[in-house]
């Protein structure tokens, strides 16, 4: 990614309005390191030179005390504004990443795993604060401030900034061969970060299966060995930074010497006056500070611009285009109808699903059946619109489902997994995702109708009771009876049940049972079953065969 890429400003969009104030902030930094210069030069002379007392150098040292303020001024504002920007840039930039994310349908390729996204989301984006706070600041004054000083310098003494043009260049120059090196250092650091959190978040949400098969020790020597791999990438990318801060400060140290000697020898030669003399040598460094601090700061925002890169790059990715059509047809009322279908995964050699033929009538409850690996969840996930098929379509009531606008097709459908995602919130809110803008008395209903009173009067706190992160505090059964309490609440006309009551005792099985007939009455109702007590429940049964065996 370039130092400031046209990318980012599109993505980004607090960074446009923060570039122009850095702008300006650099043009008055510039005027200011003038200012200050010639008032050195000026103070120094007259004491030194000219034998000027303290109430003739009064006006030049109040001058100097305005200035000098001035500049501490111009970087308190520089940082807060840097801060601001770097948060709604932030903020813009995860908004990006979730968005593009969502569109991104089940089985692409270009989709990060979750390990990746939550790395991506988080730190590396936060890193982004040094390229706004340090390096976007600098990298606008290395590009005046050398300029000004120059131009200055030129009227002053011309050797002196011949010297200095001839010098500056080799400072970007170096900059460029060493932040070459540097990008491919923090690419890689960030991969091996992305890698570790991936394995780490898999090992987590698997630990009591681990456990069990007792291969949860062999897992902590795994993450050691990328825990260890990822510190020796930190380590390498560090040492070539300090590396580079030392090259950069040596440099600009040589080339402040060269200049200074010059203005020394004709100093002494009185071909140069100390005025002069003073405000060229006071001047100089600042001419290469600006660049020096751009290659010292470019490995605080080199993780941060890495992380950029890759939203960036996720962003741009095409998204398959999406259905426009709003008037979705009622499926309590019209057939649903699924032809032909087909769906391949670029991971698999052989298709998950093969040629479905399948019709639904209005207000039928139909399930599917079949052995683990046959399509059953992709073929739920196509008729969610969450997986693209291959090949074939989908119709309601004719009307092929790729027309459809995605969340105008999911508004009329209620969904029941098979494992229900539960938040670390109250249970009222657990259950208002099925109708976010419902009011207390339709979530009271709902959570009556799917037979979750026992579970409210238990939960301290009631409806309003907090629950942990992924139901916990809630067994399996009632985890299932939140998930039926969402699809009484959304109140659509298709209703998608997977395999609800998988993992269930008898008795906890039973009270899931009475909801989902409670639920079924006037809807049109898709299950995927294994259990001989769910598919009791359908007016007809669907069977479908592995891919493998179908062809």
């Amino acid at each position: 990614m370039r130092p400031l890429d046209p990318r980012l400003l599109r993505y980004a969009r607090a960074t446009r309005a923060y570039l122009v104030v850095v702008v300006v902030l650099g043009a008055v930094t510039a005027v200011l390191v003038i200012a200050q210069a010639g008032l050195l030069a000026r103070l120094l002379a007259g004491a030194f030179a000219d034998g000027e007392g303290l109430p003739a150098l009064r006006g030049p040292l109040a001058a100097l005390l305005v200035v000098v303020l001035a500049r501490a001024a111009v970087g308190w504002v520089t940082e807060t504004s840097a801060h601001r920007a770097s948060a709604r840039a932030k903020s813009q930039l995860r908004a990006v990443l979730l968005e593009r994310a969502a569109a991104t349908q089940a089985g692409d390729p270009a989709r990060p795993d979750a390990g990746s996204l939550a790395t991506l989301a988080t730190r590396g984006v936060d890193a982004l604060d040094g390229y706004f706070s340090r390096y976007l600041p600098q990298l606008v004054l290395a590009v005046i401030v050398p300029v000004v000083v120059l131009a200055v310098v030129v009227g002053q003494d011309w050797l002196s900034a011949l010297t200095i043009a001839l010098t500056l260049p080799l400072i970007p120059v170096f900059m460029v061969l060493i932040g070459q090196a540097t990008q491919t250092r923090t690419r890689r650091q960030l991969h091996t970060l992305q890698r570790l959190a991936g394995h780490f978040l898999d090992v987590v949400a698997g630990l009591a299966t681990l456990k069990v098969f007792g291969r949860a020790k062999p897992q902590v020597e795994t993450i050691r060995a990328v825990t260890d791999a990822y510190r020796r990438t930190t380590m390498r990318t560090l040492r070539l930074a300090f590396l580079s801060s030392l090259v950069l400060e040596l440099l600009s140290t040589i080339s402040v010497a060269l200049v200074a000697v010059s203005v020394g020898l004709r100093l002494v030669d009185a071909r140069l006056d100390l005025r002069t003399a003073l405000f060229v040598l006071v001047l100089a460094p600042e001419a290469y500070l600006p660049l020096r601090l751009v290659g010292a700061n470019f490995h605080a925002s080199a993780d941060g611009l890495a992380a950029a890169e890759q939203v960036i790059r996720f962003a741009e990715r095409p998204v398959p285009p999406t259905g426009t059509r709003t008037d979705v047809p009622d499926p309590s009322v019209v057939p649903l109808a699924v032809e032909g279908l087909a769906v391949s995964y670029p991971d698999r050699a052989e298709p998950a699903l093969a040629d479905i033929d399948l019709t639904v009538r209005p207000g039928e409850v139909v399930a599917i059946v079949g052995p683990s690996g046959s399509g059953k969840s992709t073929l739920v996930g196509v008729l969610l619109g969450l997986v693209r098929p291959t090949r074939g379509r989908v119709l309601v009531g004719g009307v092929d489902l790729a027309e459809l606008d995605p969340d105008a097709w999911r508004a009329r459908v209620a969904w029941v997994p098979q494992r229900p995602y539960l938040f670390a919130a109250s249970i009222a809110d657990n259950v208002r995702l099925g109708r976010p803008d419902a009011d207390d008395h339709a979530v009271r209903a709902a959570v009556q109708a799917a037979g979750l009173e026992d579970v409210v009067a238990r939960v301290p706190g009631g409806l309003s009771g907090r629950i942990g992160e992924r139901g916990v505090g809630l067994s399996a059964g009632e985890r299932q009876r939140v998930a039926l309490a969402r699809a009484f609440l959304r109140d659509a006309p298709l209703v998608v049940l997977d395999e609800p009551t998988a993992n269930l005792d008898g008795a906890t099985e039973a009270e899931v049972l009475a909801a989902v007939r409670r639920l079924a009455v006037g809807r049109t109702v898709i299950l995927v079953a294994h259990r001989p007590a769910l598919v009791e429940l359908a007016d007809r049964v669907v069977p479908l065969a592995p891919a493998a065996m179908a062809s």
